[in-house]
Parts: C-alpha cells; sequence; structure tokens
C-alpha cells in the first residue's frame, strides 16, 4: 500500500509540473474543424472506457493512441487506471508545445497539438487514490487522436 501511495504522490507531482493557472495556447477559431473537436471527446471517452475494463485494457488504449512520433516514450502505469474528465469548453490550439521529456532539440508533434483543462482521478483496485486538475495535450494527425501516456515518478 506504501507503494502504491508513493507512487500516487509521483504521479500526482507529475500532473502538477506540467499545470498552470491558466490553460495555455490559442482559442479555437469559429472555423475551426468540430471534427476535431468530436476526436478529442472521443479519445476521452476511449480512454475512460478501458479504464472501467482494467489496468490491462487501458494500458493497451494508451499504447496504441500513443503519438506515432513518441511509441518509445510509453510508460507503465502498473495496476492504476486513469479517469480523465476534459473540460471541452478549454480546448486551444498549442502551436508551440513539445513533450517536456522529448529533450532540448525535439520538434513540435506532427499534427495539431491541442491542449485543454482536465480532471483526472487515479485509482488502484477500484479504490479512488487521488484526484487532480491539469492540462493535457491531444494530437490530431490524419483524422485520428493521439495522446502521450502519463508516466507516474518516485
Amino acid at each position: 500500500m506504501r507503494r502504491a501511495l508513493f507512487a500516487v504522490l509521483g504521479f500526482a507531482s507529475l500532473l502538477i509540473a506540467g499545470c498552470t493557472s491558466t490553460v495555455a495556447g490559442v482559442p479555437l477559431a469559429e472555423d475551426s474543424p468540430d471534427d476535431d473537436r468530436q476526436l478529442v471527446q472521443e479519445y476521452f471517452d476511449e480512454l475512460n472506457a478501458a479504464a472501467e475494463d482494467g489496468p490491462a485494457t487501458q494500458r493497451d488504449f494508451l499504447r496504441r493512441s500513443q503519438h506515432p512520433d513518441y511509441t518509445d516514450d510509453l510508460c507503465d502505469l502498473g495496476d492504476l487506471t486513469l479517469n480523465i474528465d476534459p473540460a471541452m469548453s478549454t480546448l486551444r490550439v498549442d502551436p508551440d508545445w513539445v513533450p517536456p521529456d522529448a529533450g532540448r532539440d525535439a520538434a513540435h508533434p506532427r499534427g495539431l497539438v491541442y491542449v485543454l483543462g482536465v480532471s483526472i482521478s487515479i485509482r488502484q483496485d477500484g479504490a479512488l487514490l487521488g484526484e487532480q486538475i491539469g492540462s493535457q495535450r491531444v494530437v490530431v494527425l490524419d483524422g485520428k487522436a493521439y495522446g502521450f501516456a502519463p508516466c507516474p515518478t518516485g
């Protein structure tokens, strides 16, 4: 139990490190494709449905939905599951973002990067271990939404 608590605290600190008081980015223009908004919503719907099925199903979803340029940057959440509730009204384009652990010379991911506010619930064996509010990036590339699997620390 102590190990799981440290993992959750480390994971929460990872999320906090990436959070700001506002969601950075450029507001979506009215002529931005509604398809992208729908793809982002579906990404979170599928992520949460996978969490309901358990850690193995969510791991598989995170592997399949990892941005294709970052497939080597997957982390194992162990027996933790994440439920992420997106605040779709905060969805913004984030044209200058690069993954924080991608290195100094990292390029902007291919596709259109969006950022939005999220509420994250961390569970283990169905028990709520923690909740966090932060921001998350989702990239729409070739008509599909991709994410970046979170990595717990600690």
